[in-house]
């Protein structure tokens, strides 16, 4: 059994037609990040991966099964392993992306060449990329008939419970390649950033289904009216353990469904529906990614390949280090950097003052957040940035551009949010704190704010941004074209 994205033994298919079969059992993860056209996992992720990767040793060993750890390709390390123990049969469950499919499709091929039964599971998504198309059979390209048309297709499967026990494979010595866990360096050194990132989650299977209990009784009952609030909160915080698999989106969909039909929460019929759809939306990307794999690193519209992105290392850093002027913007970067995580409506705001007023290619953002993120999921984090670009499918239109000042005012009304990474502006009144250039200087002087020394100027002026970035995109396409929009 191969783990790779899905690191839980409840609601794992590979899992249970491993132990269908009634054969010796050997559980094995192997670390790519050094395979040839595999994108390696960022920083946050590695930190994350460690973590999950121990929660699930635990639940195997407590079943009777021990996780073996490989680093390198598997394409080299499965087939030496078959060959080491005598294994007829591997097992995994698919992975989307073109350096995933790269991988797996070729040692798929080469393993029953050999003889070797091979067998591939669906147990990250609701509905296959290719099982859902447009009327006319193509792939999707707006959200809203995509999730119509997977609705369509009837309720997801029920989760399968956690097998109560594991046939292990047992073996004393090492087998060929194997390292220790500490041998995969996930974890960092010196210096050791992750402080914010333990207090804020609990990697694994055992952290996920904890978190999604507390969500379904204190977020869901209040998300479809709050969940764009960064000071509250009601999000759910699921997205890091579905993107490393530690739980699925069949156990999220019922468990939630589930529990607002029992009247186990106070959350209404539209909370679940809203939130469903939030899924949904990661089944988009998914499809989306698997129709275009290089959507990390390619304009899903072709003619964003012509935008005369700007090149400047500073603004770029600044943003990065959460140091634009602008406070919803700055505390969402420090949120990112210090937790791991950033809340949707800041990543958006973040995004498009990136993209827009400072007119940085959209790639940087994307890199950088696959690099802080614990949750770089290589769909969500692909589209969401091309999304927000104007450069996607269903994409926000190029010309709608977030102000941070307005979109912080309304989202978080009393600056609690900004107050918290951003504790240079706590002393500064809720009228001001979205844009304290507007203070008055007296007001400035007894929050201790001077701006330029304890906090920056804005790193660009919202109208002189705004415009400019307009006059590029207006020079992608015909003047009229661009005005009838």
């Amino acid at each position: 059994m191969w783990f790779r994205t899905d690191l839980r033994v409840s609601d794992n298919l590979a899992l249970t037609q491993a132990v269908a079969s009634g054969q010796p059992l050997l559980c094995v993860f192997c670390l790519e990040d050094d395979t040839p056209g595999h994108r390696p996992h960022g920083g946050a992720s590695r930190w994350w991966l460690h973590h999950a990767l121990v929660d699930l040793q635990q639940a195997l060993t407590a079943r009777g099964a021990q996780l073996r750890y490989f680093r390198g390709p598997a394409a080299t390390i499965l087939p030496a392993l078959c060959e080491a123990t005598g294994a007829t049969t591997v097992l995994w469950n698919r992975r989307y992306g073109h350096d995933a499919t790269r991988i797996d499709a070729p040692l798929k091929t080469m393993l029953r060449e050999r003889g070797l039964r091979c067998d591939s599971f669906n147990a990250a998504l609701l509905y296959e990329p290719w099982e859902v198309a447009t009327k006319a059979g193509d792939p999707a390209r707006v959200f809203t008939p995509f999730w119509r048309q997977a609705r369509a297709r009837g309720e997801p499967r029920a989760p399968i419970p956690a097998p109560d026990s594991l046939r292990g494979f047992h073996h004393d010595a090492k087998l060929p390649d194997e390292v220790d866990l500490a041998e995969l360096a996930l974890l960092p050194r010196t210096p050791d950033w992750a402080e914010g990132l333990r207090a804020t989650f609990t990697p694994g299977e055992t952290g996920a289904q904890q978190r999604l209990r507390d969500f379904l009784n204190n977020g869901l009952p209040h998300y479809a009216t709050h969940r764009d609030r960064p000071d509250l909160d009601i999000t759910s915080k699921l997205s890091a353990h579905l993107r490393f698999g530690d739980i699925s989106p069949h156990q999220i969909w019922h468990y939630a469904g589930n529990a607002v039909a029992a009247g186990d929460t106070n959350a209404s019929e539209r909370d679940l529906e809203k939130f469903r759809s939030e899924l949904g939306w990661r089944e988009f990307s998914y499809h989306l990614l698997h129709y275009n794999p290089e959507l990390a690193s390619k304009n899903f519209q072709p003619r964003f390949d012509h935008f005369p992105w700007r090149e400047d290392a500073m603004a770029l850093r600044a943003w990065q280090r959460g140091q634009t002027g602008y406070p919803i913007v700055d505390a969402g970067m420090r949120e990112l950097w210090q937790t791991g995580t950033m809340h949707n409506r800041v990543r958006m705001i973040a995004a498009s003052f990136l993209i827009k007023h400072v007119m940085i290619d959209w790639r940087h953002g994307e890199a950088w957040f696959w690099d802080t993120l614990c949750d770089a999921d290589p769909a969500n984090n692909a589209a969401s940035w091309q999304w927000v670009a104007g450069s996607g499918a269903d994409a926000a239109p190029y010309f709608r551009i977030f102000n941070p000042v307005l979109q912080g005012a309304k989202f978080d009304p009393d600056g609690t949010y900004v107050r918290r990474f951003v504790p240079e502006l706590a002393g500064l009144a809720s009228a001001h704190i979205h844009a304290p250039w507007q203070a008055p200087p007296a007001l400035l002087a007894k929050a201790g704010i001077t701006l330029g020394a304890t906090y920056p100027r804005p790193l660009v002026e919202l109208d002189h941004g705004r415009a400019r970035a307009l006059s590029a995109f207006a020079s992608l396409q015909p003047r009229d074209n661009f005005a009838a929009q």
